[in-house]
């Protein structure tokens, strides 16, 4: 799959967050890499398999004084998901699933929840 192409894939998998949950999601860039540098794996604190990051404050945490501040980012790891799902279908969901996660990390979801959710 192309890098254009899996890019496509990421923001679709967020344009089509059900519009009850996309109105909120406001002020996010989605950021696609090659892969994980050592960063962040620290910031992902001992995840050996990462395909995504969430990079902000999430909704729930942010006071009154919140705003005039840079987009929060969702970073999508493109060679360790293409690694793992060789299949394009089982890419293209990865990916969806990826940016769901991550998404929930917006909302404020910790990892527990997103494994109850089944989206860990």
């Amino acid at each position: 799959m192309t890098s254009q192409r899996f890019v496509r894939i990421a923001l679709k998998a967020l344009a089509e967050l059900p519009e009850p949950l996309r109105r909120y999601v406001t002020n996010i860039d989605i950021v696609v890499k090659r892969r994980p540098g050592p960063a962040d794996y620290r910031r992902a604190r001992g995840h050996y398999r990462l395909y995504g990051l969430y990079d902000g404050v999430p909704l729930g945490e942010r006071g009154g004084g919140y705003g005039m501040v840079p987009p929060d980012k969702i970073t999508i790891f493109r060679e360790p998901l293409q690694r793992d799902f060789p299949d394009e279908a089982d890419l293209i969901a990865e990916i969806r699933k990826t940016v769901l996660h991550e998404v929930a990390h917006f909302f404020g979801l910790d990892e527990p929840e997103l494994k109850d959710l089944g989206i860990d």
